[in-house]
């Protein structure tokens, strides 16, 4: 099994990896370097031929708090996936380019993984911990699972990888990003955005338990059927949205850093962050 300092990679069964978020002392937040093993973690699995589905889950109390504010690098990365990534960063390109690479183009790649995917999430799922778990083909949900998008809070309209209409519906993702509350596990089950809800002591074998229901599949055929379906996406204008979004994104981003002298989001939110007001 592969060794990363962010994660634990197994197969708990031979048709099934699991990759384990394992900073649950900083509530599994995603710094550079966890999203750059996570998409290594995701390339072993397809590179696998023995496994047929992948299960995203996390230790701790909760799924992910999201990005980690305290890490803010601008620069090139070591292992690039994308072509958006550069070694002369200036200015707004260096914002740019860093979330076009390890953000909304990591969430696309992992949206269109091969092979299907499950999140299996417990407690909070806060802004980029949204994108962990939308990429994923099924949603596994403890009872003591809530969803939230705070980034408005933050003078953002929205994570980077903008799935809200897709995930919740028109209405209920209006609701959802524009009022910045958390929803339940149960609310977002009767919005489709989660499969099924579980006893939060028996996630894992809950988890688990649905894998198995695609592992008696041929492998090629569950390639074909989640690529078929992933054409919805495109045939709704899934990507004229999601570009219009994201450069909105990073208009709020130069807005804010123009506005407070160079910080990307209002100091008084994160004052307010840091002392566990808006976690």
């Amino acid at each position: 099994m592969p060794d990363f300092d962010n994660l634990i990679y197994e197969k708990p069964e031979t048709e099934i990896a699991r990759i384990w978020l394992n900073r649950p002392e900083a509530r599994n937040a995603q710094n550079t370097q966890l999203l750059y093993e996570l998409n290594s973690a995701y390339d072993e699995a397809m590179n696998d031929h023995d496994v047929k589905v992948v299960i995203l889950a996390a230790k701790g109390p909760h799924f992910s708090s999201g990005h980690d504010l305290r890490e803010i690098p601008i620069g090139a990365t070591e292992d690039r996936v994308g072509t958006w990534n550069g070694d002369d960063w200036e200015g707004s390109e260096a914002f740019y380019c860093r979330e076009k690479e390890i953000y909304e183009g990591f969430c696309r790649r992992w949206r269109d993984l091969a092979k299907p995917t499950i999140a299996s999430v417990q407690g909070k799922v806060i802004a980029g911990g949204l994108m962990l778990v939308w990429p994923c083909d099924f949603v596994i949900a403890g009872d003591d699972a809530t969803f939230q998008d705070n980034t408005m809070f933050m003078g953002i309209p929205g994570v980077e990888y903008f799935a809200h209409a897709w995930e919740l519906g028109i209405r209920k993702a209006k609701e959802f990003l524009l009022t910045g509350q958390a929803i339940t596990a149960e609310e977002a089950l009767a919005a489709g955005m989660v499969n099924k809800v579980v006893e939060s002591d028996n996630l894992e074998e809950a988890t688990l338990a649905f894998a198995r229901l695609l592992t008696d599949k041929p492998s090629f055929a569950l390639k074909l059927g989640k690529d078929a379906i992933n054409a919805t996406y495109h045939a709704q204008g899934f990507e004229n949205v999601q570009r219009a979004a994201f450069n909105a994104h990073h208009l709020a981003h130069t807005h804010s850093r123009l506005k407070y002298e160079g910080s990307f989001i209002d100091p008084t939110f994160m004052e307010s962050f840091s002392k566990g007001k808006n976690k």
